[in-house]
């Protein structure tokens, strides 16, 4: 599936359809009971609707006094009857994007390197996945006319998506995705690694039940 229809699509309250199935309402109570760093700030977002029977998704924000030095968006996404293209019957879909220092961006390997912060999140939170796909892209803004003034401005945005494994009950470990996904949000944002006991307890607002078609 591509990697901008799975993380763009239509958001939005699903249709009524009932309670969710189990395991995904296991997942959604995981991701919020999440610990995360309390740089980062997450809140609920609208869900795609097309993408699959079930959808939950978070917006989060790296952010340091009045600053944001990062952004992000998670999508947890559910077909009971699976999906071959996932080869499972969940599937994680990101976009983090940030700001670059001029160094950086002009740097050949970035995407590589921020391709790599991914996987390293993902395997030093010790989980393991399948198929794994994205793009990592470079953009630079030059501002003319009224607006050059602005200094040049470079950014990074990666997209991606995987299917975490599933465990008893059929539910993956979705906070400890979350937690390795707000490890990426926060070494893209340039944030040192979180020391011990670095963490606070998110708590979601309820303003938006699991999503379903």
């Amino acid at each position: 599936m591509d990697e901008r229809k799975e993380t763009g699509g239509d958001s939005g309250q699903g249709g009524a359809g009932g309670a969710p199935p189990l395991p995904f309402r296991a997942a959604v109570e995981a991701l919020r009971g999440a610990r995360l760093r309390t740089q980062i700030e997450v809140d609920p977002a609208p869900a795609p609707k097309r993408l699959a029977p079930y959808a939950y998704a978070l917006e989060a924000a790296v952010v340091d006094g009045e600053e944001d030095l990062a952004d992000g968006r998670l999508v947890l996404l559910y077909d009971p009857d699976g999906h071959d293209a996932w080869r499972g019957t969940f599937r994680l879909v990101t976009l983090v994007r940030a700001e670059l220092e001029p160094e950086m961006a002009a740097d050949p390997l970035l995407p590589d390197v921020c391709w790599s912060w991914l996987t390293g999140a993902l395997a030093a939170r010790g989980l393991t996945y399948g198929e794994p796909s994205g793009t990592v892209t470079r953009a630079s803004s030059h501002y003319f006319g009224g607006l050059s003034a602005r200094p040049a401005a470079s950014q990074i945005e990666i997209r991606a998506s995987w299917t975490p494994r599933e465990g008893l009950g059929g539910a993956p470990d979705a906070a400890a995705h979350l937690v390795a996904w707000s490890d990426l949000l926060a070494q893209v944002a340039g944030l040192p690694p979180a020391a011990a006991g670095d963490a606070s307890v998110v708590t979601l607002p309820q303003r938006r039940g699991p999503q379903s078609r």
